[in-house]
């Protein structure tokens, strides 16, 4: 299957692609290249592709495509309340401008890399399923919940969009984030020897590797259509459902001489929520994940001193947000992050 995989040079596209190609697919990328060079240790070989703005795509990056696995996005809550409107015009109107590209050209399946940010404040400790209420409290949540609700307009007897609703992700990646929650703790436990939690500890985040994701995607690219046809799957796993305390004493078993400190100074977080992952079980027999949260955080560790892990490095060059300003401050992108020629 000739597979079109957006953001194959970002954090999960970089641990996606050769798992794509060891199924046996021929992958093509497209990535903005933003953060093509958040690279720790070695340089991972990427799939051919495009290098251009999702905003720019055309009916020729989709022509001969039998699948696209949409990841590309302004990612995580802090980069979309910062620009609003930017998370909007990309993850949102451009995703949904790619997908009528592709459905166009002829495309026939469409996985689209979804969040469980989308269950926002779930209000209950019970386990949340895909048919509970969305509650998305941030901008990049809320494009998320638009560009389900737009990929289901455009399904059809053809066209079968698929909502990856991803846990949060963790684990290494030759392209690191060091701004997602168990990554960044396992690195302010190894650069300060304090797994340092800012909140009160007390939210519910449920957690995936980013292997795993990759896995998924895979598996669900070659499910039966009837198993996944305009539906909305949860991916990660019920072990995985853990408080921030909980995910951070974790840490300090995995970095020993580290401590947790709980701040407690950003108060209580209202994005709390234990989820349900058997819907896509059942639909992909044989298919659970494999990493814990300890096992990631011993991965991560593990990777960080074998790379030489900086707090420059951690603070910058992982962290997007970072990386977006420092690029900005430079000149090197516009105000609404294009590459100047």
């Amino acid at each position: 299957m000739r597979v079109l995989l957006t953001g194959h040079q970002g954090y999960l596209g970089t641990v996606m692609a050769p798992v794509l190609a060891a199924a046996g697919h021929e992958v093509v990328g497209l990535d903005a290249g933003l953060f093509a060079d958040c690279v720790l240790g070695p340089s991972p070989v990427d799939p051919p592709g495009h290098r251009v703005d999702l905003r720019d795509v055309t009916a020729e990056h989709v022509a001969g495509v039998d699948a696209v696995i949409h990841l590309a996005a302004l990612s995580n809550d802090p980069l979309g309340s910062l620009a609003p409107e930017l998370t909007y015009d990309i993850n949102h109107h451009a995703s949904v401008r790619l997908a009528r590209l592709a459905r166009d050209a002829g495309v026939r399946r469409f996985l689209y890399a979804s969040t469980c940010s989308v269950y926002g404040a779930a209000g209950s400790s019970d386990l949340v399923t895909e048919d509970a209420p969305l509650r998305p409290v941030t901008p990049y949540a809320e494009s998320k919940v638009r560009v389900e609700d737009d990929l289901h307009a455009l399904s059809d007897g053809d066209f079968s969009p698929v909502f990856m609703r991803n846990a949060t992700a963790f684990g290494h990646s030759p392209r690191l984030r060091a701004d997602i929650v168990l990554n960044n703790l396992v690195g302010h436990a190894l650069l300060s020897g304090e797994v340092l939690v800012l909140s009160d500890g007390t939210p519910w985040r449920p957690l995936v590797h980013a292997a795993d994701i990759a896995r998924a995607f895979t598996a669900a690219l070659t499910a039966p259509r009837e198993a996944v046809h305009d539906r909305a799957f949860n991916i990660g796993s019920e072990t995985n459902n853990v408080t921030v305390a909980e995910i951070a004493e974790q840490v300090a078993e995995a970095v020993s001489g580290s401590k947790v400190v709980i701040t407690g100074e950003t108060g209580a977080d209202p994005r709390s929520y234990r989820v349900d992952f058997s819907r896509f079980r059942a639909a992909v027999p044989g298919f659970d994940c494999e990493w814990t949260v300890k096992q990631g955080a011993l991965e991560l560790a593990d990777a960080y001193r074998k790379h030489g892990l900086t707090r420059e490095d951690f603070e910058q060059r992982f962290t997007r947000l970072a990386v977006l300003r420092a690029a900005s401050d430079a000149g090197a992108v516009d105000d609404t992050l294009r590459w100047r020629r």
